[in-house]
C-alpha cells in the first residue's frame, strides 16, 4: 500500500489522543478515511482536515463483533487504535479479535494494530495480558498484521505529562510513586507517523517498539516537568512498600492516585527492547521530549509564557 491516494482506510478509535494524529497524516496522504467509534460525533472536529467528502463517521463498538464487521467492510485497510482503561479483556483482548477477524473475512489488505510495550500475556497487570492477548488474536485471525507498541505517548491532549503538570501547579509537595520506574516518551506525531509509514512500507507481519529518543526515571520526569513549568517542589519518595500497600487498598476509589494495576505496570521498564526494530526501522527520527512540550506546557506556568523558565 505505497499509494494511499484515494484508499478507503476505516481507523476504529480515530478521535481519541492517538487517533486525531493519525486521520490527520492520513488525510494530507490523500487517503479516505473512515473514522469508527462507539459516539461518532466526538469525532466530527476532525472533518476540516480533509476535502468535501474525504472523511466518514461510522458507529462501531470493538466489543460487537457485527458492528466492526459493518465499519471495516470495503476497507483497504485498517487501523486499530481502540484502548481502555476500563473494560480492558473485551476491548483489548476479545475486542481486538473481532476486528482482525472481520478485517481478514472482508479482504481488508493491511492491518495496524496499536499494542504497547509490556504487552504480554503471561503479564502481571491485566493491562499487559489484556494487550498480549490482543496480540495473539490478531496474529491469529490476520497473520500479516503490523503490530506497534509504543511507550508512554506524550503530546498536547495527553493524559500523562498534563496530570503530572497539573499536580505540580497545585501542590508544592509532590509523592513520586515507583521513583525508579522507566519510560522512554514518545511524540504522539511520531506514532501518527509510525502508523502511516507501516502502511507505505513492506512491514506485513513485524512489530515495531516505538520510543524517544531518552529513557527516563519517573523521578527526573517530575523534576523536568516542575522546571519546565517554573516550579519550586519539594519531591518525597514514596517506599515501594508503602504505594504497593496504597494501591491494594485505596486504588479501588474514584480519584485514587494509582490502581493495583498501575502499580504492577510500573514495575516493569516501559522501554523499547534493544533488539526490537523501532522507529528508525520506518525511518522516522523520534522526537525529544524537550522539543515539543515547552510548547504547551507554558500553560502550566504562573505568568504563562511570559515566565522565566527557571524555578519560582
Amino acid at each position: 500500500m505505497r499509494n494511499l491516494d484515494g484508499q478507503l482506510i476505516t481507523v476504529l478509535g480515530g478521535g481519541g489522543f492517538i487517533g486525531r494524529y493519525v486521520v490527520q497524516r492520513l488525510l494530507a496522504r490523500g487517503a479516505r478515511v473512515r473514522v469508527a467509534q462507539r459516539e461518532p460525533r466526538a469525532a466530527t472536529f476532525l472533518k476540516p482536515l480533509g476535502g468535501l467528502g474525504q472523511t466518514q463517521f461510522v458507529a462501531a463498538d470493538v466489543r460487537d463483533a457485527a458492528s466492526v464487521a459493518r465499519a471495516v467492510a470495503g476497507s483497504d485497510a485498517v487501523i486499530n487504535l481502540a484502548g481502555s482503561f476500563d473494560d480492558m479483556q473485551a476491548v483489548q483482548a476479545d475486542g481486538a479479535g473481532h476486528l482482525a477477524t472481520a478485517a481478514k473475512a472482508t479482504g481488508v489488505r493491511a492491518l495496524i494494530h496499536l499494542s504497547a510495550i509490556g504487552a504480554d500475556p503471561a503479564s502481571a497487570s491485566a493491562y499487559g495480558r489484556s494487550k498480549g492477548d490482543g496480540e495473539a488474536a490478531v496474529r491469529a485471525a490476520f497473520p500479516g498484521a503490523v503490530i506497534l507498541r509504543p511507550s508512554i505517548v506524550f503530546g498536547r491532549e495527553d493524559h500523562f505529562i498534563n496530570r503530572f503538570a497539573a499536580m505540580i501547579r497545585l501542590s508544592p509537595v509532590i509523592p513520586v510513586i515507583a521513583p525508579a520506574a522507566k519510560f522512554q516518551p514518545v511524540y504522539v506525531g511520531d506514532v501518527g507517523d509510525a502508523v502511516v509509514a507501516a502502511l507505505e512500507a513492506s512491514a506485513a507481519g513485524r512489530t515495531f517498539e516505538l520510543g524517544g529518543p531518552q529513557v527516563l526515571t519517573m523521578a527526573t520526569l517530575l523534576r523536568w516537568i516542575a522546571y519546565t513549568t517554573g516550579r519550586r517542589r519539594l519531591f518525597v519518595d514514596v517506599p515501594d512498600a508503602v504505594a504497593s500497600a496504597l494501591a491494594s487498598g485505596l486504588g479501588w476509589a474514584p480519584g485514587a492516585p494509582i490502581t493495583k494495576d498501575q502499580w504492577l505496570m510500573l514495575q516493569s521498564e516501559n522501554v523499547v527492547a534493544p533488539d526490537a526494530e523501532g522507529l528508525a526501522a520506518l525511518g522516522i527520527a523520534p522526537a525529544s521530549l524537550a522539543s515539543i512540550a515547552e510548547g504547551w506546557l507554558v500553560q502550566y506556568r504562573r505568568h504563562g509564557r511570559f515566565a522565566e523558565i527557571a524555578a519560582q
